[in-house]
């Protein structure tokens, strides 16, 4: 399920979702909590389905050192946006920043994982990160930004997670 990115795509999906819906109160957060823990549940549920057929994962060396520089980039460029946008009184901008540089880091992986398709995501997640930014520099209310980026962001990651599922599955029939 992880090693397929399954389960991070809709693990990391439910935290974009708890962004974009944070700002609600009462009971629409409650059921926005709700229907964001249903839909990770739901995509957990069916990665732990998948055909025995499934891919491991198995990097060689060099290819595992490669998603490891390229992870550490990102997550080090996500600190360095939050203690840049927080200290220069931004913290609104924060999330369609890092939605980007999310989306940047699924370029090299799509060469490291040999799954072209990760440009996809990356090109969604480009956008989203552009859109809330867009939205920021036009003075919208940061309960917009961050709606335009979580929403966004959780979207993308829970349909590349229902599309690598579907990936897999047709890969194990076809495999029969």
């Amino acid at each position: 399920m992880f090693k397929s990115g399954v389960g991070f795509f809709a693990l990391f999906g439910l935290g974009w979702w708890l962004l974009a819906t944070g700002g609600l109160g009462g009971v629409p957060g409650v059921t926005a909590v709700i229907v964001g823990g249903a839909v990770t549940a739901g995509v957990l549920l069916a990665a732990r389905r998948l055909p025995a057929a499934a891919p491991d994962g198995s990097l060689s060396p060099a290819r595992r050192r490669r998603f490891h520089q390229v992870n550490a980039v990102q997550w080090l460029l996500i600190v360095v946006i939050a203690v840049v946008c927080a200290r220069a009184g931004a913290p609104s901008l924060i999330g369609p920043l890092v939605a980007a540089v999310v989306g940047l880091h699924f370029l090299p992986l799509a060469a490291v994982f040999e799954q072209h398709r990760l440009r996809v995501p990356a090109a969604a997640l480009v956008a989203v990160g552009a859109t809330g930014t867009a939205v920021w520099l036009a003075d919208g209310p940061d309960t917009s930004v961050r709606l335009v980026a979580g929403l966004g962001s959780a979207v993308t990651l829970w349909a590349t997670a229902v599309w690598t599922l579907h990936g897999i599955r047709n890969g194990a029939r076809s495999a029969r």
